[in-house]
């Protein structure tokens, strides 16, 4: 198939409708991750009509490899895999939505305890965000307390961004910076307490100076960082003395390094965990699982919502779950997560540009140490889409990329990083860009 290259100076319609959705849509879209000013404002393609494999096209009908988010995470399988799209297909010609419950609500919720058996309950959603208001909710409501502690991104809810109400740009270390907590009720002040990964002291100073008030811990078991020595154990132990329920959000990193949890390969068993992305290749579901006691709990408060009934959720992630088992999925993404890593560290030996990565391998991130890393990265997503690569300084692996992409990746890595070197060298470096620089943060866009 021959590779189709996209010319900066060409017809851009997806940027001409992203301009256009900002006048008619608050931020543009829905989700922070795609907005084109996150990658290259004014020449991010934004839109998409096709993707298939590793493979999507824009509105022009040009072609890229997609070497960066594959769905923000959620296709490790690929682009409308066709296991999986079969399955959602013969449960759309049987009826997605009824008055009576699907089934297969029921065969997952065996599947996923099967594969978690400190769980003994599930109940689901359709989005991470929601899920993760869920279990905050039912951590509540089983404790009978109000404070959280917390470390990482788990969403947008209130419960979360109230963090902000406490002091300024708390959620910097650990979302975006400049995040305004407006329309959080101010009453919240206090109620969730952030802590850094890995630094233990700070989680035990919390527990002290909230002491009978702590009604959960939420964290990722691990992310862009490993956990050192015995960090989720000793977080573990915590919880128990406090009374606290331990929430492992494993929305990004479920199913992406083991075949359930990637708290399953430490040995660390919480008392509640949150799936949703991998879990069903791109359709939307979610499922918080927890021990019995604590599930319960939710029939003590108001939790409900009509599209978590409906079936493509359960059967996308029925059918996505059975594959992955049967095809070993997460070791062939450690495998192109490897590859990915190389690829990079090769280019920056080469080229002297220095960059540090970090996170597992099925989930890859590197940045540049150069002060005018945000140009140079800028100018990398740029390059890249002109040798028919979406791709920027991160790496969702997935079983869909094959080593004649990762040869094509390599080689126009090495002819940009040459040019940005030499752009470097020569002090020309902002004359590589074809728009404004890329956004670190949150910004208004509108």
């Amino acid at each position: 198939m021959k590779r189709e290259r996209k010319k900066t100076s060409a017809v851009n319609t997806g940027q001409r409708l992203w301009q256009k959705a900002k006048t008619l849509i608050p931020g543009g879209n829905q989700l922070l991750s795609k907005r084109a000013e996150m990658f290259a404002p004014e020449v991010w393609p934004a839109y998409y009509k096709k993707a298939k494999g590793a493979y999507i096209w824009d509105l022009d009908g040009r072609r890229y490899t997609d070497m960066s988010l594959m769905g923000v995470g959620a296709n490790m399988l690929g682009y409308a895999d066709a296991d999986v799209d079969r399955a959602v297909t013969q449960a759309i010609k049987n009826g997605s939505m009824s008055t009576l419950n699907v089934p297969e609500e029921v065969e997952l919720a065996e599947l996923l305890i099967a594969l978690h058996p400190w769980a003994g309950m599930v109940r689901y959603a359709r989005t991470g965000g929601e899920a993760m208001a869920i279990a905050a909710r039912i951590a509540r409501a089983y404790t009978g307390r109000d404070v959280i502690a917390f470390c990482g991104y788990h969403g947008w809810a209130d419960w979360y961004l109230a963090t902000n109400l406490q002091k300024k740009d708390a959620l910097g270390a650990h979302l975006l910076h400049g995040l305004e907590p407006k329309g959080v009720p101010k009453s919240l002040q206090g109620s969730v307490v952030p802590f850094h990964y890995n630094r233990i002291e700070e989680l035990e100073s919390i527990v002290k100076k909230y002491t009978g008030k702590l009604a959960a811990i939420i964290m990722e078991p691990v992310h862009g960082e490993m956990p050192q020595k015995d960090f989720l154990l000793r977080v573990r132990k915590i919880a128990d003395k406090a009374g606290a329920v331990l929430v492992f959000d494993e929305i990004t990193m479920g199913f992406r390094v083991t075949l359930g949890g990637a708290h399953l390969q430490y040995g660390v068993m919480p008392d509640m965990a949150v799936f949703a992305k991998g879990m069903s290749n791109g359709y939307p579901m979610a499922a918080i699982l927890g021990k019995t006691k604590i599930m319960q709990a939710a029939q003590d408060t108001f939790i409900s919502s009509t599209y978590w009934t409906e079936a493509i959720g359960p059967v996308a992630a029925l059918a996505t779950i059975k594959k992955m088992r049967a095809k070993k999925v997460q070791s062939e993404l450690a495998k192109r997560g490897a590859r990915m890593r190389a690829i990079w560290e090769r280019a920056s030996r080469k080229h002297g540009l220095e960059v540090e990565t970090s996170g597992v391998e099925q989930l890859l991130f590197f940045s540049f140490t150069h002060p005018d890393r945000q140009i140079i990265k800028t100018v990398l997503v740029t390059e890249m889409l002109e040798h028919g690569f979406l791709a920027s300084n991160l790496y969702y692996a997935s079983v869909v990329h094959t080593e004649r992409d990762f040869v094509r990746y390599e080689q126009a890595l090495n002819k940009i990083f040459a040019r940005i070197a030499l752009a470097l060298a020569q002090g020309t470096l902002a004359q590589l860009l074809h728009g404004p620089v890329a956004h670190t943060g949150f910004q208004r866009l509108n």
